[in-house]
């Protein structure tokens, strides 16, 4: 990779499920510094709808933060001349004549029911299957619009734009549809076209969401009053970045794809391998594995499994009870507890919402008969062990119906720095697990923009090199092997 011998710097807004933050990137002269320079919270909020209680995300507030964190980013640079943003997917706002008509909605409100009983009236999971190559969540993008329709409210809106978009639109005054989140709607064919035929079927208006926009393009520049109230330059360009936030973590991941697989583990954990191909057969439909599009047209073949959710939910509720509950001591706590007998089932339906962890862990145990966690060691500790295996399942089956023959697999984002959560599933799997980086993400986000700008340029596999020459992975070796994967690889199968 040929390297600008300019000076300049980009910036990242990158928005999880539960916090933001904007990053400051130099990757010119052949280095790569990232630096926050803000981090806020991402609390959503309940608000009372006539008929019950919904969940929303306060976007005005995370547009508020970020836009303090880019003027932030302004101050500590001496030549800002980009910026991506990059978000949780399946989300979005509606907007009538630019105008949006209300908080955007939170995957996690329960309002997505109606709209899967809806769905799957007119095209059951397996066709859906077939046309979009998605595995089955509830609250994918397809299945909130249809709640929306039965609520009357896509009558009200021309635009849907999905939440980097939004900020985009926000920054610029430009709409667009980035691919690689348009890819987790449930409304992209998996010819990598909106598939009009099915939002008719569904009674979907068809034009709802602007043009597909290509991972790297040049978005145009700050509005001239967005730039002015934050103290930055109308020559401060934003970049299409890989938009969802797993598609810009896993650009970033310094890995040999055809024989590695990654685990980007955040809220959620999601587990899988890149591919150049997408893979729908009827054992990826069952197995609930999806196809979702990475950068420069990679396919992120990947199963999701609940993540660090658990854990962050366990905590909150032990506060809620009083305990001053910190995660690294009770990860510690963790460490030296006896291992786990019997792991539970993560990918149950009843850990999707927010409330009482610890109470809906000791349910699931009690319904079957078995011994459930006692101490808030154990509960913690059975929660890491449940997460690892389901990362080694999750593996292994991804492995098994792409026919990658994994060697390594690299975990990436906050979970890497879970060193019990590294060291378990190096033990499950019976392979090496590489952990870091742990700013995936950003480093993914800011990556491109820099490409953009011909600050750097190359392929992926080059940007990768840039990563784990700056940022060099911790590696955890398989002391023993505990659980279904002894061997020194997996996956020899055919999909």
């Amino acid at each position: 990779m040929s390297r600008s011998t300019r000076s300049a710097q980009v910036a990242a807004i990158d928005l999880g499920a539960t916090s933001g933050r904007v990053m400051l990137a130099d990757v010119s002269r052949g280095r790569l510094e990232l630096e926050q320079v803000a981090r806020f919270t991402n609390d959503p909020v309940h608000i009372w709808n006539g008929r019950r209680s919904a969940l929303h995300w306060d976007v005005p507030a995370l547009f508020r933060a970020a836009s303090a964190g880019l003027a932030e980013a302004g101050r500590q640079s001496d030549d800002l001349v980009g910026i991506g943003v990059d978000s949780w997917a399946v989300d979005y706002a509606l907007l009538r004549e630019g105008r949006m008509l209300g908080l955007p909605h939170h995957y996690r409100d329960t309002r997505s029911a109606v709209g899967v009983d809806a769905v799957h009236a007119e095209l059951g999971p397996a066709d859906l299957y077939v046309r979009n190559g998605l595995q089955f969540l509830p609250f994918t993008t397809v299945y909130q619009l249809a709640a929306e329709k039965a609520d009357g409210l896509l009558d009200q809106a021309d635009t849907a734009l999905l939440i980097p978009d939004l900020i985009t639109y926000w920054l610029t005054g430009r709409r667009g549809t980035e691919r690689t989140n348009a890819s987790t709607t449930g409304l992209l064919g998996i010819n990598g076209r909106w598939d009009t035929a099915m939002m008719e079927r569904l009674g979907l208006p068809v034009g709802l969401f602007p043009d597909l926009v290509e991972t790297g393009t040049d978005q145009g520049p700050l509005l001239g009053d967005v730039a002015e109230r934050l103290g930055l330059s109308t020559s401060t360009r934003v970049t299409a970045v890989a938009s969802h936030d797993t598609a810009s973590a896993v650009a970033a991941i310094p890995m040999d794809p055809s024989r590695s697989a990654y685990i980007s583990c955040g809220t959620w954990g999601l587990v899988g391998v890149e591919l150049e191909q997408p893979v729908v057969s009827r054992d990826g439909w069952k197995a609930n594995f999806t196809n979702e599009v990475g950068a420069d047209g990679r396919i992120r073949y990947l199963h999701n499994v609940m993540g660090l959710w658990l854990l962050s939910e366990t905590v909150r509720q032990y506060q809620r009870e009083g305990y001053r509950a910190e995660l690294g001591e009770l990860l510690a706590q963790a460490a030296e507890a006896p291992a786990t007998v019997e792991i539970f089932d993560t990918d149950d339906a009843r850990f999707l919402p927010p409330g009482d962890m610890p109470g809906r862990i000791r349910d699931w145990y009690d319904e079957r008969g078995m011994r459930p966690p006692m101490t808030r060691a154990e509960m913690v500790r059975t929660i890491v062990e449940s997460l690892a295996a389901a990362f080694a399942d999750g593996v292994a089956r991804a492995a098994e119906l792409s026919g990658t023959t994994v060697e390594t697999v690299h975990l990436v984002g906050g979970g890497s720095q879970n060193r019990l959560l590294c060291q378990l599933t190096a033990d499950r799997l019976g392979l090496p697990v590489q952990a870091g980086p742990v700013e995936a993400t950003a480093l993914g986000n800011v990556l491109i923009t820099a490409r953009a700008h011909g600050l750097i340029d190359g392929d992926l596999e080059a940007m990768r090199s840039i990563v784990v020459d700056r940022f060099p992975p911790q590696h955890y070796a398989p002391r023993h092997s505990r659980g279904t994967r002894s061997r020194t690889a997996v996956g020899t199968g055919k999909a």
